[in-house]
């Protein structure tokens, strides 16, 4: 089951995978180093196949939520 993740949202890389897909119109494949452990960006859209749009400083790729997690803490009512 894949996570779900609010458009907007702040995410957090958590692995990176063997490469990644750029969010164009006509997506190029690049190699996973792009992207750095760690790094936060901003999800832009919902694509199919389990797949996030996510905008990062060196650009927009495509991530599948294995490889991502929220950096949005939830309300206090949500941790009781």
């Amino acid at each position: 089951m894949s996570k779900e993740f609010a458009i907007g949202s702040k995410v957090r890389v958590v692995a990176l995978p063997p490469y990644v897909k750029t969010a164009e119109p006509m997506p190029m494949l690049r190699p996973a180093d792009v992207i750095h452990l760690g790094e936060e960006g901003i999800v832009i859209d919902r694509r199919p196949g389990g797949y996030w749009g996510i905008r990062f400083t060196r650009g927009a790729f495509l991530l599948d939520s294995q490889y991502i997690e929220s950096t949005d803490t939830p309300p206090e009512s949500d941790l009781k």
